[in-house]
């Protein structure tokens, strides 16, 4: 039987192998409409069930984007194990069951119904009397964790702190507790967090880079309800404890609370995989373009028995695979850019951005040498029209070069920082954290109305599939933006490098 990785690499050469020479041309052919909802309504289609890590679904992904980026005349990157494949190893949990157990001032106390919600890091943990601090934000104004959590069950607000811009998110200080020694660690959360959503997120699996750090033996989220239910009995006001950790200086509350803590989980390691292409530059000199966007979706994401259990994922982000697809296609048949350029599509962004993580910790180009690294994701939002938005701005001389390439394709800019909120929420954010120029550029994150729509709706269910209601303009012109930024970015004379 034909191996996966040999099937790509046959697909490929099928496909045609190598970078052939195309006629000059003096203009890029328009990205269409009808060319990206092609690639969109296949990626989405359920034949690839949801494209999640570790399924048939990817190996379906895979083998499609290789086959459109080979045509186009990219090539594998030379030198790889498993061309056209880096490999992401990956560790899968799926919590099968867990049970909390509290006793306050020494006598049981009992969580309402539903109040909690329990996963295990390995697949059976267990611990008993474990004493519990409530850390706030679990970090103070230097971003520092603020409590000594160690063999303790650390109770932590979700939002972000308010004392501080670049201070820690949610994960970041999730995992900050457990490497601080927390034997748990559990999330109060919000409005924003619906317990529904949060209820089906725990009950699906969840993944990490299996060379990632350990997370707490345990962890979860309490509702605001039970949250509050505790702190009470306890002998605390929530909103009194709420309003003091909004102090810089807080250093947390030691509760009079113990817990017994039981989880069992289902674990299994395999490797994913990021796909990626070279486009050779013309007259190379060791800086590069690159290109990227997430392959991947959720999969099947309801129980048997709903009407619809795949969560396909059109527009997040078979949109953006879609562009990358298209982009490549025109960067090729055109003139040949003088630099190389990559393109990246990542696997588990969906999990953590962990495909990009794992990039940026082994690229295959250094990542000094990146120009700019240019992020697609969710382009299905806006209509033709829509004002450019970019998010990661911050570095003048790039900065600049998109606002002269937008302008000069007749588009106007949104300077009003609202998509700034989405900067972690990216695979760019992978590679700016390690000083990458990283931007995601486009309308979709420009008008705050639409993408608010979708994200309180289709967005991570079952009704993000394809169909005509779908607006593909404003993707399309975002399509061609990306087009112009590649051509700036890759040419040495307009973009010489900072």
């Amino acid at each position: 039987m034909m191996t996966f990785r040999v099937a790509v690499a046959a697909i490929a050469l099928v496909a045609g192998s190598g970078v052939s020479a195309a006629p000059a041309k003096t203009a890029d052919t328009p990205i269409t409409e009808a060319d990206l909802a092609a690639h969109i309504r296949a990626l989405s289609d359920d034949a690839f069930e949801g494209r999640a890590p570790g399924t048939a679904g990817e190996d379906r992904t895979i083998a499609y984007i290789v086959g459109e980026w080979a045509r186009a005349g990219l090539a594998a990157v030379p030198g790889s194990e498993t061309p056209w494949l880096q490999p992401v190893p990956l560790v899968e949990s799926r919590a099968l069951g867990g049970a909390a157990q509290f006793r306050v001032k020494g006598r049981p106390f009992a969580l309402e119904e539903d109040g909690v919600i329990l996963s295990g890091r390995d697949s059976d943990v267990a611990m008993a009397d474990v004493p519990t601090v409530f850390v706030g934000y679990g970090i103070d104004g230097a971003g520092k964790v603020n409590a000594d959590v160690a063999g303790k069950l650390a109770i932590m607000l979700f939002d972000n702190a308010p004392f501080g811009e670049k201070l820690p998110r949610y994960r970041e200080r999730r995992q900050m507790l457990a490497d601080a020694g927390a034997a748990g660690v559990l999330v109060i959360a919000t409005d924003a967090l619906p317990w529904d959503q949060l209820r089906g997120a725990v009950d699906g699996p969840s993944i990490r880079l299996a060379a990632a750090k350990a997370g707490a033996p345990v962890s979860g989220f309490l509702s605001p309800k039970a949250a509050d239910a505790l702190f009470e009995k306890a002998g605390f006001k929530g909103d009194v404890l709420r309003e003091a950790a909004k102090a810089p200086a807080y250093r947390g509350a030691v509760l009079p609370v113990t817990a017994n803590l039981a989880t069992k989980a289902e674990v299994r390691a395999f490797d994913s995989h990021n796909v990626i292409a070279k486009l050779p530059g013309a007259k190379p000199d060791g800086k590069a373009v690159l290109f990227l966007g997430h392959w991947d979706h959720l999969g099947i994401c309801r129980p048997e028995g709903a009407a619809d259990r795949i969560c396909n994922g059109a527009v997040d982000n078979a949109s953006g695979i879609a562009v990358l697809i298209e982009v490549a296609k025109r960067l090729a048949a055109g003139p040949r850019p003088d630099r190389d350029i990559y393109f990246l599509a990542t696997t588990a962004e969906e999990r953590g951005l962990l495909g990009a993580y794992h990039f940026a910790d082994h690229p295959v180009v250094p990542l000094q040498d990146i120009a700019v690294a240019l992020n697609v994701d969710t382009v299905a939002i806006s209509p033709r029209g829509t004002p450019v938005a970019t998010i990661g701005r911050g570095r003048l001389a790039h900065d600049a070069l998109v606002r002269d390439v937008a302008v000069g394709l007749g588009r106007t800019l949104d300077t009003d920082g609202e998509a700034d909120a989405f900067v972690q929420r990216q695979d760019g954010w992978a590679l700016g954290a390690k000083d990458v120029p990283s931007l995601m550029v486009g309308g979709s994150f420009s008008d705050m109305g639409l993408l608010m729509k979708f994200l309180e709706s289709d967005y991570h269910g079952p009704a993000d599939q394809f169909s005509d209601r779908i607006p593909l303009g404003g993707a399309a012109e975002d399509a061609d933006l990306h087009v112009a930024l590649g051509r700036a970015f890759a040419d040495s004379k307009r973009w010489p490098g900072e």
